[in-house]
């Protein structure tokens, strides 16, 4: 059945005359007649009987009124909510990134969003690997490679600086490096290009100030893992401000170097974007990230 002429069912239905329904529906009165007549043609019976007063509904027409009447009773109640949604945050936020940021950055940060949005509820996905927001993956990902899709809206990049970190137990055993050279005679916990990460072309800190060829003392593909190998003493790395914290054992070092930069993203899709509990999570990130920037 066409909806079309559901619509115009309807509305002689809850008039009672062609005429009054014309004002409803702003189409002619003959207009109104070829649908309904369309319609009980396609139905194979009469759907409303001529008197007196106007129109009347056979029991094939009360039948079709309660169920027409039901369903966009629940049409109008969908629409309010779609409305609502545009409008009010609330429902079902899913947030995709990598585990070290989701879980030292992210996690953290988690409670505040939720004070101020409290029928928004948050599900957090963290993995190592790119998501695909094209996959509903995740509503929103937060990401440190630029996508270039017309369908994804991608925030402008939000820069972090990895800085040398060691723990206080090592730099009292292996002393600490006064400047980039001296790195040479240290040992390096790195991303690798040997085990596969986001950031395994990230060797930076093998190659600032070195005179020869530096070889990794350990590698590893996990930002955590690295922040717990350093912590305990293994070695020197290169590390996110946000992962150390104020974490008493750990100390920065060689500070006046220049870091190596990593860019982030915040990222959904663009049908996405008109859903209200989507954009003051996508803010709420932003503001967040840029206050921690670098």
């Amino acid at each position: 059945m066409d909806w079309d002429k559901l619509r115009v069912f309807h509305a002689v239905a809850l008039a009672g005359s062609f005429t009054k329904a014309t004002s409803a529906l702003n189409i002619s009165q003959s207009a109104i007649s070829r649908q309904i007549n369309i319609l009980e043609d396609e139905l194979g019976t009469s759907l409303f009987m001529r008197v007196a007063r106007g129109l009347v509904l056979t029991e094939a027409g009360e039948n079709l009124r309660d169920t027409v009447v039901n369903v966009f009773a629940k049409l109008a109640m969908t629409q309010a909510t779609l409305t609502e949604l545009k409008n009010y945050p609330r429902g079902h936020l899913k947030i995709a990134t990598n585990i070290a940021f989701g879980t030292l950055w992210l996690a953290p940060r988690l409670q505040l969003f939720l004070d101020q949005y409290p029928e928004v509820r948050v599900s957090l996905l963290l993995k190592d690997e790119e998501i695909d927001l094209n996959l509903r993956e995740a509503d929103i990902g937060i990401t440190s490679q630029p996508i270039n899709n017309p369908d994804i809206i991608l925030s402008e990049p939000i820069s972090y600086r990895f800085r040398i970190y060691a723990s206080k137990d090592y730099l009292e055993k292996y002393g600490t490096p006064q400047k980039a050279e001296d790195l040479d005679q240290h040992r390096l916990i790195v991303f690798g290009k040997e085990t596969p990460h986001l950031f395994s072309n990230l060797d930076w800190l093998l190659k600032v100030g070195a005179h020869k060829p530096r070889v990794p003392y350990l590698v590893m593909n996990s930002g955590q893992a690295i922040y717990e190998a350093t912590r305990t003493g293994i070695g020197i790395s290169a590390l996110h401000k946000y992962m150390v914290g104020n974490d008493p054992e750990m100390l920065e070092i060689l500070s006046d170097i220049p870091g190596t930069i990593v860019y982030r993203y915040i990222a959904y899709s663009a049908h996405l974007a008109s859903l209200k509990r989507v954009k003051v999570f996508a803010d709420f990130l932003l503001k967040a990230m840029q206050e921690d920037e670098f």
